[in-house]
């Protein structure tokens, strides 16, 4: 083979590598994360866990927002304790102080990452988007509890603490509340 064509055809596949593993990485890293709780990353169960161990565990809860994002938000307790394996709920309240409807989408992270593969969600307000009218406040709940198998893990077991966080971002409205305020806004001018 000509050593042109040899170099171009070298060429040609790593771009087709580089540029299959790049499509792969973000699935891949979200596999990796929700098997290994790397992240903080959760689990997402339908029900509860069936096992319920005397031993309790501390949770701490989060609130943030993107900087420009005009919503106040903060959970409505600190922290709980709950038995390893018991289901907990938790409430957060997000208020809306602007003249114009907002939609938001949580995301979210536990800490330590540790704990992060055994933090279990059964319902959350982050797994839907959120959309708040000019002064409306919500309490949204999330249900949840920390896998019993969290005593048996190497590095987990020793956690007496584990904080959930979520940070709410602005999103655009959904297709028919925007065009529902954008027909609103004309009337009025």
């Amino acid at each position: 083979m000509d050593p042109k064509k040899k170099t171009l055809v070298q060429t040609v596949s790593v771009v087709v590598v580089m540029g299959a593993l790049a499509w792969a990485s973000v699935p891949f890293y979200d596999w990796f994360c929700r098997v290994t709780g790397f992240g903080g990353v959760t689990n997402v169960a339908e029900t509860g866990s069936d096992v319920i161990l005397d031993k309790t565990i501390k949770v701490r809860f989060d609130a943030s927002i993107e900087r420009d994002m005009a919503w106040e938000f903060k959970p409505l307790q600190r922290e709980m304790e709950i038995r390893i394996g018991e289901t907990g709920l938790a409430f957060y309240e997000a208020y809306n102080p602007s003249d114009r409807p907002i939609a938001g989408t949580a995301s979210y992270n536990v800490a330590p990452y540790d704990a992060g593969g055994f933090f279990t969600k059964i319902d959350c307000f982050c797994f839907e988007e959120q959309v708040l009218q000019p002064g409306e406040r919500v309490t949204m709940p999330v249900s949840f509890y920390v896998d019993p198998e969290i005593v048996d893990d190497r590095d987990a077991k020793y956690i007496k603490v584990i904080t959930l966080g979520y940070t709410f971002y602005e999103t655009d409205l959904p297709e028919d509340l925007a065009s529902l305020t954008t027909a609103g806004e004309k009337k009025q001018n």
